[in-house]
C-alpha cells in the first residue's frame, strides 16, 4: 500500500512540475521573466530539476540583468548537459557582464595531456564508450572463434587488441573525469561586493575583492568562512553567505 502512495505521489508531483515548468515557459514567452522566475524555482524547491529548467531560469535572470543568478544557473544547467551548445553560448554572453577578469592558468606538462583527454567527453559519455567497446569485443570474438581461415582469425584477432585498449582507455578516462567532478566543488559568488581575507576571520587583511558572478572553487570550510581559489590560482577565505555553491 505504501509503495502505491509513493508512486501515486512522484506521478502528482511530476505532472505538477511539468505544468508548472510549463506555465513559466508563457510568462517567459510574454516577457513577464520575474513571474517565470517565481514560478522555475517553486519547482526547483519541489525537489525536480532539468538542464532546460534551468537554462530557462538563466535565460530570466540574464534578461533581468542579475548576473550571478544568471551564470549560477547557467552553470547548474551544464552540469546536468555539459555539451549544450546553446548553455555555452549563454554563459559566456552573461559572463561578459561581470567585473572581475580572472586568466586562468595553463597547465602543463604530463598532466595537462591527461586533463585534455579525458574532458573532451562527460564521464557518462566514457562510460558509455566503454560499454560500446565491450559489445563491439565480444562481437570480434565471436567472429574470431567461428572463423574458418587463418586471415579472418588474423584480423579479429589484431583488431580485438585495439578494442581492448580502447575499453581500457574510456574506463580509465571515465573514472578519472568522475573523480575530478567529485573533488571540485564550483560556486558562484552572490554578493554584489565582497572581499576575500587571508585568514577565515573577520579582522583579518584583506586578500583581494571579487564581485557577484565570478566563478571560484571551494577548497575547505571553517566556521563562517570557506576559502577559495580561483582560475589563476589566486586563494583566500570568504564569507559563505557571500557565494552559492553548485553542487
Amino acid at each position: 500500500m505504501k509503495n502505491i502512495l509513493y508512486i501515486f505521489l512522484l506521478i502528482t508531483q511530476t505532472f505538477w512540475a511539468q505544468t508548472a515548468f510549463d506555465k513559466g515557459n508563457n510568462l517567459y514567452q510574454k516577457g513577464n521573466y520575474q513571474e517565470a522566475i517565481t514560478i522555475y524555482e517553486s519547482v526547483v524547491n519541489s525537489g525536480q530539476e532539468s538542464a532546460e529548467l534551468y537554462f530557462n531560469l538563466g535565460n530570466c535572470y540574464y534578461k533581468l540583468n542579475k548576473v550571478a543568478p544568471a551564470i549560477f544557473n547557467f552553470e547548474k544547467a551544464l552540469l546536468l548537459n555539459p555539451n549544450d551548445a546553446e548553455t555555452q553560448n549563454n554563459l559566456a554572453f552573461a559572463q561578459k557582464m561581470t567585473i572581475d577578469e580572472v586568466t586562468e592558468v595553463p597547465k602543463v606538462g604530463f598532466a595537462k595531456i591527461i586533463r585534455d583527454f579525458t574532458s573532451s567527453f562527460h564521464y557518462d559519455t566514457w562510460a558509455w564508450m566503454a560499454v560500446i567497446f565491450s559489445i563491439l569485443f565480444l562481437g570480434c570474438f565471436l567472429a574470431y572463434y567461428f572463423s574458418n581461415t587463418t586471415t579472418l582469425k588474423r584480423v579479429f584477432f589484431i583488431t580485438m587488441l585495439f578494442v581492448i585498449l580502447f575499453t581500457i582507455l574510456s574506463v580509465f578516462a571515465g573514472f578519472f573525469e568522475k573523480g575530478q567532478s567529485n573533488n571540485d566543488r564550483p560556486a558562484i559568488v552572490f554578493a554584489e561586493v565582497t572581499s576575500v581575507k587571508s585568514e577565515p576571520k573577520s579582522t583579518a587583511q584583506d586578500a583581494f575583492v571579487l564581485h557577484a558572478g565570478t566563478k571560484v572553487y571551494v577548497l575547505e570550510s571553517l566556521n563562517n568562512y570557506k576559502k577559495i581559489q580561483l582560475l589563476d590560482l589566486k586563494e583566500g577565505w570568504i564569507e559563505k553567505s557571500a557565494i552559492k555553491e553548485l553542487k
